[in-house]
């Protein structure tokens, strides 16, 4: 049985310990490594081992029972929580590591929000019970108050026969099918064990567990009950179906694709619809070692060569999913590097990282020759400074971070688009209506077959889809658009490739500029917890910070307030909260979405954006009179389109 297991938790909760004790236990490692003696199997990266840090999803392999366990040991910084979040798309379980000496921190509440978000089953380990003041009872209580009731505390292994009566007494709380033989005391059933099985895999409760990952305790009774709890239903009889969730090129900067087989088999030198692309060799990685395989089943995890135009979440064979990430960079930085390198190397450089981290989205200005790359935070951008010497041999430093705004319209209009140079010709009519916020750009079309054939309207949706469209008033990024096809024109015989990509731009472009437009900000949810004295100094922070807050909650001298606000504004408060509750008081936040800035005016006026310099994203469109093209700016287009006369 092949299970992928996922590591998760708060930076020095004692992660990458416990992986190692799992991998010795397990005998997949002779010697046991430490974060701070620099050899730990899974943070191979020199950066990882300088800094001691999880900076990449890396997985090892080992062997239990019956069950081959893929583990992957996951980021626990919120600068690399896109990093996570990929990994956590190709798990079966996840294990969540919990500090006895910390409790419940910022960074364990977002990390538990992602796993139920993606339906994660889970399961929990409370760590360093060998700290003095370490307090079971308190972690499990602190676990009920902030992330769930139905945490189910396991002392000892789980025996298929007699089964534990404290277990069977939480079970059968939460189903009513179990409450008769609890009652009865039949304990030797295995419906027991079954139905707590399926209560896992269901996401209803979650064991928990504890020891220390540094002295090796509780391990073994750890790995007893995750392999006794757990199971997969992989078929290798299927028809092949997987993703890609992990691009990275190896040392000869050869491709890879790491691939998780949903079902069916791969084999070696085979052919992968849709890409018809051919696999010229398979590796299975366990660390940075690898063993090269003929063939791959269901439940595994492989890294392919031959797939050139793989990309992180594309789908191979019979997949039909829709794999969408949540955790958005709302930060931008502008790369700064010496006039005396190759402007075009440095762009390749990072279109290799982004091809490996789609968050980065590297944005290139060929006017400005200058680049910037969106990113999660400060940590972030230092470690991708050191990856980029280390790699490319390359010196780059970076600018400030900024805040990654987006427009959208708050009002419906119409946008024409022409485009009719000597020998061209498409026309498309568009309407633009505002969409729910967050819900990005939808499209459909109303235009009869007969007036514009399928294929052009397909092309149109595709054209739309195909960049993102820079609004008017910051040149930031275009969201929430309903867009609806409305009317539109080729020709017979001039219609030819490229000619609806330029006049449904040039659509989407004028149709902005005859709506009423608004400027977007990134938004945090946010959880702060501290003692109760401070809580007038809070709120009243969070409404100077143009924030809004939920009725607080107060639980013996902690008040809980929670809310959202700008991330502009809340973005470095963390610091500020540190600093006046003397290191007592928490926050987390979370990336929730954008919404109205807050301070719209005072930004496009910063940012001094001219529509009319963006040669790129024009509205004016061009036509053609006996045989010569003229240009017709947008606000004059609607006199001119063949399809309103």
């Amino acid at each position: 049985m092949n299970k992928t297991i996922g590591l998760f938790a708060h930076v020095d909760a004692g992660k990458t310990t416990f992986a190692e004790q799992i991998l010795y236990n397990t005998k997949s490692i002779r010697t046991i490594g430490r974060v701070d003696h620099k050899d730990s199997f899974l943070d191979s990266n020199s950066i990882e081992k300088e800094r001691g840090i999880t900076v990449f999803s890396d997985q090892a392999v080992f062997q239990y029972n019956f069950s081959t366990y893929y583990l992957i040991d996951t980021p626990g910084h919120m600068d690399f929580s896109s990093e996570m979040e990929r990994a956590i798309e190709i798990l079966d379980y996840a294990i969540l590591i919990i500090s006895a000496a910390d409790g419940i921190q910022s960074q364990t509440e977002i990390v538990w929000q992602l796993l139920r978000s993606h339906n994660i089953p889970t399961f929990f380990f409370i760590n360093k019970m060998d700290r003095e003041g370490a307090n079971i009872q308190t972690v499990i209580k602190d676990i009920k108050s902030n992330l769930t009731e139905d945490i189910c505390f396991i002392s000892k292994p789980i025996k298929k026969k007699k089964f534990d009566r404290k277990i069977a007494e939480f079970i059968a709380e939460r189903n009513d099918a179990l409450v008769e033989k609890y009652i009865e005391e039949d304990y030797e059933d295995d419906i027991w064990l079954n139905s707590f099985m399926k209560m896992i895999v269901d996401n209803k409760v979650f064991p928990c567990m504890s020891g220390s990952a540094l002295q090796n305790i509780g391990i073994d009774s750890f790995l007893e009950n995750l392999d006794q709890l757990t199971f997969t239903r992989y078929n290798d009889e299927d028809k092949l179906s997987g993703f890609v969730y992990k691009i990275r090129h190896d040392e000869q900067r050869n491709k890879l694709a790491y691939i998780k087989i949903l079902s069916g088999t791969l084999k070696i030198r085979e052919e992968i619809a849709p890409s018809t692309e051919k696999i010229s060799e398979m590796r299975i990685y366990n660390g940075m070692k690898f063993k090269n395989v003929d063939r791959a089943a269901a439940g595994q995890l492989i890294a392919v060569k031959g797939m050139p135009s793989a990309y992180i979440g594309c789908g191979i064979g019979n997949f039909k999913g829709n794999i969408r990430y949540k955790m958005i960079p709302t930060l931008r930085s502008k790369v700064l590097f010496d006039e005396s390198l190759n402007s075009r190397d440095v762009l390749k450089y990072f279109n290799i990282l982004e091809e490996e981290d789609p968050s980065l989205k590297v944005i290139w200005n060929e006017k400005l020759q200058e680049m910037q790359i969106t990113i999660m935070g400060i940590i972030q951008i230092q470690v991708l400074k050191e990856f980029v010497h280390e790699r490319f041999d390359m010196d780059v430093d970076f600018g400030p971070c900024e805040i990654l705004y987006k427009e959208t319209i708050m009002s419906s209009s119409y946008g024409c688009g022409h485009f009719e140079p000597l020998r061209h010709y498409a026309e498309v009519y568009l309407k633009l209506e505002p969409g729910q916020r967050n819900a990005g750009i939808t499209f459909k079309s109303q235009c009869n077959v007969d007036t514009l054939g399928i294929n052009y309207q397909k092309l149109i949706q595709k054209h739309i889809y195909e960049r993102e469209h820079h609004g008017i008033l910051t040149g930031s990024p275009v969201t929430d658009l309903n867009i609806t096809l409305v009317d539109g024109r080729s020709h017979i015989k001039h219609t030819c490739g490229g000619d609806f990509r330029e006049a449904t731009f040039r659509a989407i472009r004028q149709g902005l500029e005859n709506a009423q437009n608004i400027l977007l900000e990134p938004f945090y949810r946010f959880n702060i917890k501290a003692n109760v004295d401070y809580m007038g100094r809070i709120l009243s922070d969070i409404q100077r910070l143009n924030g809004v807050f939920e009725t607080p909650g107060i639980s013996g001298n902690t008040v809980i307030i929670e809310g959202r606000g700008p991330v502009a504004a809340l973005m470095n408060y963390s610091l500020e909260l540190t600093s006046f509750t003397k290191g007592k008081g928490k926050i987390s936040m979370v990336f929730d979405g954008y919404d109205i800035c807050h301070n719209g005016e005072e930004i496009v006026k910063k940012i001094g954006y001219n529509k009319n310099s963006d040669i790129e994203y024009t509205s004016s469109s061009v036509f053609c009179s006996k045989g010569q093209p003229f240009l017709v700016e947008g606000k004059d287009v609607e006199r001119y389109m063949h399809c309103l006369k």
